[in-house]
């Protein structure tokens, strides 16, 4: 130990000197020798190890090995099933609406001819089991709406939302001269291709359930705050069938007493198994903001910045979708 003190000290002054002879006389392999001398030293007085070896480039972005570039990927991929676990549970959620006969009733007036209605969904592999009882039978359980029969809901809303009266059906958009004053001429008319004789003929017609003044002013307050990325208008104006299906569902949580914070809460889950890829990018877009989906006011997700068509374009120019090939058809 004394040795290497003796070393430290000589090359120390050994620096000193060279300082007070000025920069002119400093020789550059003198600075060479004092510094692998310095570094002898360390080695002697510290366990250091010193490898040198290249670093390879494997391709691809610079910085970033092809490894890391997949265990990325590989992190995305697992933080969007994740997201899908919140954002589309499995095992579905309850829809708190006892639906009871509606589906029978809707057959008896013709709203939905069942033998159409059945060939439909006989070409898709047939009617998921726990739908058979709400369209032709009677159901008081709340409805547990899931990936694999939101179709066959969303059709079922549709066709009691078009034909229950209403007045958002009577004085509204959909029959405003402004848009062309005929309600039949749009999609979620026109596009009802399941019902007996003219579509027209069971819009706004039967009293399936009879909404109060209160509740009716409820649902207007908030088919007027629900968006859908399908077009760019409100369930106020419900002219495709996510629109129309909508107001139905708007209808019967309404009915069953819900707030207006609790329709919208519904309203969000039911958009979100309705139009998968959206609401999952949302999620990932709000994850960015370090907000959890739980977290998110339903209403603001709901409105036209993040749900109306123009909306949803706006976020993905900030947030690249899921990998996935799914999303809402507007056709029955």
């Amino acid at each position: 130990m004394e040795s290497v003190k003796k070393i430290v000290t000589n090359n120390l002054s050994k620096l000193k000197g060279l300082g007070n002879r000025g920069s002119d006389n400093i020789n550059l392999w003198q600075w060479i020798a004092v510094g692998a001398v310095g570094l002898l030293v360390l080695t002697q007085v510290f366990e250091i190890s010193i490898q040198i070896r290249p670093r390879l480039w494997s391709g691809g972005t610079v910085g970033f090995s092809s490894t890391s570039r997949e265990q990325s990927e590989n992190n995305l991929q697992k933080s969007d099933l994740d997201l899908g676990g919140e954002v589309l549970p499995e095992e579905g959620i309850a829809i708190p609406v006892r639906w009871g006969d509606l589906g029978k009733k809707m057959i008896d007036a013709g709203v939905i001819d069942e033998e159409k209605f059945r060939a439909i969904y006989a070409e898709r592999g047939g009617l998921p089991s726990d739908t058979e009882q709400l369209l032709s039978g009677s159901d008081t359980d709340s409805i547990i709406m899931t990936p694999q029969n939101s179709g066959v809901l969303l059709n079922l809303f549709w066709a009691f939302g078009l034909a229950n009266k209403n007045s958002i059906l009577e004085t509204g958009p959909m029959v405003d001269p402004k848009y062309g004053g005929d309600a039949s001429r749009f999609a979620s008319t026109g596009g009802w291709t399941l019902a007996r004789g003219s579509t027209m003929d069971h819009y706004s017609k039967y009293e399936f359930v009879k909404l109060t003044s209160d509740e009716q002013s409820r649902v207007e307050r908030v088919s007027q705050g629900v968006y859908r990325p399908c077009c760019g208008n409100s369930t106020y104006f419900p002219d495709c069938n996510h629109g129309m299906a909508m107001l139905g569902l708007l209808e019967l949580l309404a009915a069953e007493g819900l707030s207006e914070g609790e329709m919208y809460k519904v309203a969000l889950q039911v958009n979100s198994y309705w139009f998968p890829d959206t609401y999952l990018t949302l999620a990932k877009y709000f994850a960015k903001r370090d907000v959890a989906w739980n977290d998110v006011d339903p209403k603001e997700v709901l409105g036209s910045a993040y749900s109306s068509a123009a909306g949803y374009r706006q976020i993905l120019t900030e947030v690249e979708p899921p990998k996935t090939q799914s999303g809402g058809s507007c056709g029955v």
